[in-house]
């Protein structure tokens, strides 16, 4: 946050106006439907729609694609829980599928797990780091499914040239606090499908027939809710957008050097990458032959002064800790829960904590270095020494 984001905000208090909807003839700011349009045209997408969270982004997308009982969405084992609750959330079931060394979604296990049932595939760009849409948006063309990515934690990123959220049916970016852009909260769904966004929009605002734009839609209205974002957010998301290829490009050049300084490292491996160029270089990711060396190396990183994580400690991003899943308890109310719903009843989908043996060894054997576009070159060699010296102690 800068003195652009104080400024942004200030104007928003000042106007006393912090509802989205409004006359801009009456000095209604409309800073909502401005970061819209902004990032449509960033993304190169026709259609965006700004809402309170990731959360709310991926159920309102899966909402536009018509994903309901008796459905099944294809999602990592290595993500957020929402993006498993977000089926749950439209009376569908999450399918949770492997990731491998590049700690996204693995086509072939997607193969694996694809059914009658399944509506949606889920990619994942965890960390910023683009998961390979080529190979799955070849199997959902193959087998007539959609294509939604969640890019929650990948703001900014790219594969082959295209932005992230450019390349799936739909795409869902997440805004809160730890996100590449962020207000705090808040969300956004991007599309080209006038059907998809129709269906999105309505979800959001259970009170869009109220106001002069819900009724220019081409699908009917339905009992939506309410994702509304105020003005403080879409003001605030507007300076923030504007920031994000410079903020990345400094991190891209932080972990080009640290990569290029440890290329020929004897006992480093770098993590498997689908697009280096497009990664949002968020993270530097090692892969090492075993957890113990993982954390072998944790700790000599400790002892060099530099903090360092690896996955499987993560919690809330590790499919086994996902306790409303594993339990299936899907709603407060059993009228309402997806597990019991008699549509789901055919589903093979199951839900053990051993289920993705592969996803479990991969996230215990990698390492992440977080990389911050703050830095300074003394900071990239101070971290480049310490990979150095913990390396050379395994």
């Amino acid at each position: 946050m800068g003195e652009a984001e104080v400024q942004a905000a200030a104007r928003i208090l000042r106007s006393g106006v912090l509802f989205r909807y409004g006359d801009p003839k009456q000095g209604h700011p409309n800073e909502c439907a401005k970061f819209e349009r902004e990032l449509a045209r960033k993304l190169g997408k026709k259609h965006a729609l700004l809402v309170t969270s990731g959360t709310a982004a991926l159920i309102c997308a899966l909402a536009g694609m018509e994903v309901g009982p008796g459905d099944e969405v294809i999602v990592p084992g290595y993500t957020f829980i929402a993006s498993a609750l977000a089926p749950l959330a439209v009376g569908a079931l999450p399918v949770i599928a492997e990731i491998d060394e590049s700690l996204t979604l693995d086509p072939a296990d997607v193969e694996a797990k694809l059914s009658a049932r399944t509506k949606v595939i889920m990619p994942v760009h965890m960390c910023g780091l683009p998961a390979d849409l080529a190979a799955i948006r070849r199997l959902a063309r193959r087998h007539g499914v959609k294509v939604l990515e969640d890019v929650c934690q990948a703001g900014g990123g790219s594969f082959r040239g295209r932005r992230l959220g450019s390349l799936g049916d739909a795409g869902a970016f997440s805004f809160n606090f730890f996100k590449n852009i962020t207000a705090g909260e808040g969300g956004a769904v991007v599309t080209d499908d006038p059907r998809i966004f129709s269906r999105a929009i309505i979800h959001h605002d259970g009170g869009l027939g109220f106001w002069e734009h819900g009724k220019k839609l081409s699908s009917p209205l339905f009992a939506g809710w309410n994702f509304r974002a105020s003005e403080l957010q879409g003001a605030i998301l507007r300076v923030q957008l504007r920031r994000i290829d410079g903020l990345l490009k400094r991190n891209r050049a932080h972990k080009a050097k640290m990569m290029s300084a440890l290329a020929d490292h004897p006992k480093l491996t770098f993590i498997k990458h689908h697009d280096l160029a497009g990664d949002c270089a968020n993270v530097l990711g090692f892969y090492f032959p075993s957890e113990k060396k993982a954390r072998a190396f944790i700790a000599g990183m400790a002892h060099q002064g530099v903090w360092t994580w690896t996955p499987i400690d993560s919690g809330r991003h590790v499919y086994s800790n996902w306790e409303p899943v594993m339990e299936q308890r899907g709603s407060y109310h059993p009228a309402l829960d997806s597990f019991k719903r008699p549509e789901n009843r055919g589903s093979k989908a199951r839900y053990t904590p051993d289920m993705c043996p592969q996803t479990l060894d991969v996230l215990s054997r990698t390492v992440f270095l977080d990389i911050r576009p703050e830095w300074k070159a003394a900071d990239v060699r101070k971290r480049i020494r310490a990979c150095e010296a913990a390396a050379g102690d395994l």
